[in-house]
Order: structure tokens, then C-alpha cells, then sequence
């Protein structure tokens, strides 16, 4: 939003931004233009770049912990001039980071220590860890091209709230349906902010003058990165919760004030705009309400009863990962 150009028409203004979306896969870009109010606050965003330092900080940590030289031949870590902060043997971890047992001790999801050992806490804390260099640095860059235009244009509170509810609904819908695997990453709350953009888009539709365009983009880019989470040794469980997580958050935090209402009392009174959101907007943020307060509360007394997720939907298991004849799905349950 910050820097977009401006063209002044009839004394209002039109606004072209650049939408950015992206998930753990990779970054996407896709232009949406709409309609705002001159007056409508822009923010600065902080927030953002702290989540992404903290995300290096903890990797920093967990690496530190780990310890590579400690219990491996030295000969057979890799970058060995990093001394204890040296990685894992790429036989262990492709993705140039620490062993599954640091990633365990230091609060990675997973289902035993979560229900069994009463460990919820680790909900939270797989969010902040990361399985290596390369899945941090796609993760980053993505929640630095989404996170920072979103918290942008509605702040850091909103945005706040999104990415760490996102990233809890999204654990809490893998705890339900992966009992063998750790899962760790941020991309459940990356897809929260993609979800949330969708609903944006959604609530916020009569603001927009190339509607289709937008939306069919959006959507696109969606499918891609869901499409992804269907190889093996990926979670999409963690990104299908958060995506749904955000996506009714959206609906709850990001509508946008009908156009005029920041300027209401220069508005003559034949225009007749009475109320701050149009009713589709109130109506959707009531049903989102009770949708998402009520998905959490059933999914958390599921998960903690020991149940299954896969027992009450059997064929769930494939949003996850198809076994094909390259790979075998049964490590992913």
C-alpha cells in the first residue's frame, strides 16, 4: 500500500497495490487494484520483521543446541567450519539443519508428547522451529513478502493475532490427523495470512475494480501451494488448519469501512450511508465467529480425548499425501 501511485478523480482516490502471496513452496506475486479511502491509516510495519528475527534467533539456538560434533563423527557433519553450530549429515536432513531428536527436545509437534504427555504448550512452540536452513529462508522470505504489506494496511495487532492463531489452528488440525511424525515450521501461519487474504478480498469485494482478475489469481496460487502439501514429508495437514484459520479470521479482523465512512460527517446526508460495514460484512463476521470458535473448541476435545482424526474421516489421510509408485505414504501418519 505505502508508496502506491495515486490518481485523484472526482475527489476520491484510486490506489494500486500489488499483492504478494506465498507459502512455504515459494513466492507468487499477484496484482489486485481497489478502492480506498484517503484517510485510511497507513501503518508501519515492525511486527513482521520481528517474527523474522526471532525465527533466525531460535534456529540459532536449536543449532547451537544440536551440536552436530557432539555426537557425530566430525568428518561426517557438514560445514564443519561452523564448529557446534555444524549440520546434520544431509542423509539425515536435506534440508541442512538439526537432528529430529534436537527438534523434539526443544518443543516440535508431535502427537504423544502433545495428548499423552500433556504437552500443549508444544502447539506454540513447533511454529518457531524450523528443520533447517532452507526451510527457514522460504519461509521467511515468504511471511517478509506477505506479512509486511498486510501489516501495512491493517497493523500489527490484526496481523499478530493472524499469524499466531493461524499457526495454533494449523497444529492443532496435524496433532488430529499425524500421530508418527514431528512437524515443525511456520508455514501454517503463512497460510493463515494467504486465507485471510482470500477473505479480504471476499468482505472487502466492492472496493475492488478488477474483481475476477484478482480473485481467480489468488485462488490460483491457493491450489498450487495446497497442491504441493500432497508429497511425501510434508505436513499440509498444518497448512489445510491454517489456511482455514485465517481464512475465517479474515472475515473477522480485515473488513474495511464501506468508502466515505472515515470522512462521514463531510458526506451530504442524500448519500444515506448509515452504517461503518455493509450487512454481508456483519453477516460474515458473526458466521465466522461462531465457526471458527466452534471448530477449535470440537478439534481441541477430539485431540485431547485421544481420538483419531483419520477414524472419522478415512479418505482425509490423501489431502496430505497420494502414495504413487515414487513414494510410499505410510511414513506421513
Amino acid at each position: 500500500m505505502a508508496g502506491g501511485d495515486i490518481e485523484n478523480r472526482g475527489g476520491g482516490a484510486k490506489r494500486y497495490s500489488n499483492s504478494i502471496n506465498d507459502s512455504s513452496g515459494g513466492s507468487y506475486i499477484s496484482s489486485s487494484t481497489y478502492m480506498i479511502d484517503d484517510t485510511e491509516p497507513q501503518w508501519t510495519s515492525w511486527l513482521v520483521p520481528v517474527f523474522v528475527v526471532a525465527n533466525v534467533a531460535f534456529f540459532v539456538v536449536v543449532m547451537y543446541v544440536n551440536n552436530c560434533p557432539r555426537h557425530k563423527l566430525v568428518g561426517k557433519c557438514v560445514a564443519r567450519f561452523l564448529g557446534r553450530f555444524s549440520l546434520e549429515p544431509l542423509r539425515e536432513n536435506p534440508l541442512f539443519g538439526p537432528s529430529s531428536s534436537t527438534l523434539k527436545k526443544l518443543g516440535a509437534l508431535e502427537w504423544t508428547k502433545v495428548v499423552i504427555n500433556h504437552q500443549g504448550w508444544r502447539l506454540i512452540t513447533c511454529i518457531w522451529l524450523h528443520a533447517g536452513v532452507i526451510h527457514l529462508l522460504a519461509n521467511m522470505l515468504s511471511l517478509i513478502f506477505i506479512g509486511i504489506r498486510l501489516e501495512q494496511q491493517f497493523g500489527f495487532v490484526r496481523i499478530g493475532i493472524l499469524y499466531l492463531v493461524s499457526g495454533f489452528g494449523g497444529s492443532v488440525l496435524s496433532s488430529l490427523f499425524i500421530r508418527n511424525n514431528i512437524s515443525v515450521g511456520a508455514s501454517g501461519a503463512l497460510f493463515g495470512l494467504l486465507g485471510a487474504m482470500l477473505s479480504e478480498l471476499i468482505t472487502n469485494w466492492t472496493i475492488y475494480t478488477n474483481k475476477a482478475s484478482a480473485l481467480l489469481t489468488l485462488v490460483v496460487i491457493i491450489v498450487i501451494n495446497l497442491a504441493i502439501g500432497i508429497l511425501p514429508h510434508v505436513d499440509n495437514f498444518t497448512h489445510i488448519g491454517g489456511f482455514l484459520t485465517g481464512f475465517l479470521l479474515g472475515f473477522i479482523l480485515l473488513p474495511r469501512p464501506q468508502l466515505g465512512w472515515l470522512e462521514h460527517g463531510n458526506i451530504p446526508v442524500r448519500t444515506g450511508l448509515k452504517s461503518k460495514y455493509k450487512p454481508h460484512q456483519y453477516v460474515l463476521w458473526v458466521a465466522s465467529i461462531v465457526l471458527l470458535v466452534v471448530g477449535l473448541a470440537v478439534a481441541l476435545v477430539v485431540l485431547f480425548r485421544e481420538e483419531d482424526g483419520n477414524e472419522y474421516c478415512t479418505w482425509c489421510h490423501y489431502l496430505s499425501c497420494v502414495p504413487t509408485s515414487r513414494w510410499d505414504c505410510n511414513q506421513n501418519n
